[in-house]
């Protein structure tokens, strides 16, 4: 593997290949490159400066990673598509130096009206401002903050730094057996989904092709031999390219599909693995700078829907209520240790030490292979009885009466909680009773929702996460009348 210390980022970057980007104009990524870099560090405070990336052109956002990385600045990833509300949001938390980023070039009045006070930077500055700095003293990385909202749809950022997202490229490449990583990225650099496709390809020389999801869609391929490329896919992504013949046929090509982000329904891995696509589930978050386990494609079309063995680089256990280690084929808790693992939320004190404790819960099976069973928080109790979503959503996709579909329990004074449906009908004939029948034989009968809400499209962002709080605003009023 290439070194991974922050003093040659620099140099990693300029032995890059001439080709080493595909898809986009690369000529002018090391000019690029050497402008911001002298440009960030020729203030006299530069070393203490909190810096926003947020760059929707790829070769900018690349080049203005790459510097902004080799000073050694607290590094804040911002999606240029927030709306005003998500950059207030931002902005109070961060109090940024420096704004990197079209997005705050082209929309001014919209910056101006969201911008930290007047005493501080509205745009591309290089103004001191006394903030006080996460509470990780001499830290010899430059700190990288990764935006999460989770299901809650509140911003927050993983500090991750060059060592830990370099921990997790290490753990790929010993998973995979490979010493360069190809990378095919149709996903935003933003996002730890794709930023650690371009960490891959950069730390071990490797190719990093560009595309919009939208052209893959439409059927534009990219100059590239795809056998030799990974490729990173969220579920709706997946089954988007999969309605087509010819894009399903294009993705069946690559060397591996990653697929990530949200749980994979039965139907859709079913009809992967009848197109032949080398899929790889995977399992990881922000947190983890992307997946700690992976199930490799031979298990996946050979019948195996598990999240995959553990990655080297991490250590995995699943835990009871008063947090001992569970056993083969018990549920629970699953807890991570992770050389990748990010040391904390910004601007929060605590630490994901010694282990980070998650809400999902799974259990390992006789090969050591995870198997996610759901969300503790999303677990549902009705009368009683447990019921887990997933399962209940299966079962509504199997029928296919359904476009999309998520299931969630709402207060109930009888019951404690109701089971809810809420879904995306496959055409305007569905009906409630034709969804209730389809499910007769497939659940038990607490199992069954109790109300069925019908909407246009489920609120979900870019990854195909569920926003749960929007989800439980919708159902409530939408239930209301009827309680």
């Amino acid at each position: 593997m290439a070194k991974n210390k922050t003093a040659n980022i620099l140099e990693i970057a300029s032995q890059l290949p001439a080709r080493w980007l595909i898809g986009c104009d690369s000529s002018e990524l090391m000019p690029k490159v050497d402008r911001l870099f002298q440009k960030l560090t020729q203030h006299p405070t530069a070393t203490h400066q909190k810096i926003c990336l947020s760059e929707p052109e790829p070769v900018q956002f690349i080049a203005s990673f790459i510097a902004a990385c080799a000073t050694k600045n607290q590094i804040f990833l911002c999606n240029p598509n927030w709306v005003k509300q998500e950059w207030q949001q931002a902005f109070d938390l961060i109090q940024p130096d420096i704004i990197l980023g079209k997005s705050a070039q082209q929309n001014p009045s919209e910056i101006q009206s969201i911008a930290p006070p007047p005493q501080q930077p509205q745009n591309n500055s290089q103004f001191p401002i006394p903030n006080p700095q996460f509470p990780i003293p001499n830290s010899p990385f430059p700190l990288i903050m990764i935006p999460t909202g989770g299901s809650s749809g509140k911003i927050r950022f993983a500090v991750h730094t060059w060592e830990t997202l370099t921990a997790s490229v290490k753990g790929f490449q010993e998973h995979f057996h490979l010493s360069q990583i190809n990378s095919f990225c149709v996903l935003p650099l933003y996002h730890v989904s794709g930023l650690m496709q371009l960490v891959r390809s950069f730390t071990t020389a490797g190719k990093l092709a560009i595309q919009s999801f939208k052209s893959l869609e439409n059927g534009e391929k990219c100059a590239i031999e795809p056998e030799d490329f990974f490729i990173s896919l969220v579920p709706t992504q997946l089954q988007r390219l999969l309605q087509n013949p010819d894009t399903a046929n294009y993705l069946a090509r690559f060397h591996t599909v990653l697929l990530g982000g949200a749980p994979a329904w039965p139907e859709l891995l079913e009809t992967a693995r009848n197109c032949q696509i080398k899929l790889a589930l995977t399992y990881g978050m922000t947190e983890t700078a992307s997946q700690i386990a992976t199930l490799k494609p031979e298990y996946f079309l050979a019948g195996n829907s598990s999240s995959g063995q553990i990655l080297q680089h991490a250590k995995v256990t699943i835990r009871g209520a008063n947090g001992e280690i569970l056993g083969e084929n018990e549920t629970g808790n699953i807890c991570i240790n992770a050389q990748s693992l990010a040391l904390g939320y910004y601007p929060e004190t605590r630490a994901f030490r010694p282990y980070l404790q998650l809400d999902d819960l799974g259990f390992f099976d006789k090969n050591q292979f995870l198997n996610i069973v759901g969300r503790s928080s999303d677990k549902i109790i009705t009368g009683g009885e447990n019921v887990f979503p997933a399962e209940v959503e299966a079962a509504i996709r199997s029928t296919n009466l359904v476009a999309d579909i998520c299931t969630i329990g709402l207060p109930d004074k009888h019951w404690g909680q109701a089971v809810t449906a809420i879904y995306v009908p496959a055409n305007s004939c569905v009906t409630v009773t034709d969804l209730q029948r389809a499910i007769e034989d497939k659940l038990s009968r607490f199992k069954r929702p109790k109300y069925w809400v019908g909407v246009d499209q489920l609120p979900r962002n870019s990854q195909g996460k569920i926003n749960r709080k929007k989800l439980h605003e919708i159902a409530e009023m939408s239930t209301e009348r009827l309680r």
